[in-house]
């Protein structure tokens, strides 16, 4: 199977398992249900899964995972990656 593909569909099940748990949570909160957000995350969720699993290899594990926490571990590998800014005060001309 095609490694794009894969993590794709990995991403979209981990999107999937997230979203049926906020789909039991709201039933059991008698909430209403917005099926256009429930697929526009699943659809994030998928795409996040591509990305992650293009950046690391294509584990699956990874594109699965990163499927089910959306968009907070984009988050997390940013900030690993962030470079810290370093300022250098001017010299004093005393």
């Amino acid at each position: 199977m095609d490694s794009i593909l894969l993590a794709a569909i990995l991403g979209g099940i981990g999107g999937l398992t997230r979203g049926f748990v906020g789909l039991l949570k709201a039933l059991s909160l008698r909430r209403r249900i917005l099926w256009g957000y429930y697929a526009i995350t699943v659809l994030i969720a998928l795409i996040i899964g591509i990305f992650v699993g293009i950046v690391f290899n294509f584990d699956p594990r990874l594109s699965l995972l990163s499927g089910y926490a959306g968009t907070d571990i984009l988050e997390g590998i940013y900030k690993s990656f962030a470079v810290q800014k370093v300022y250098i005060a001017p010299k004093s001309t005393k």
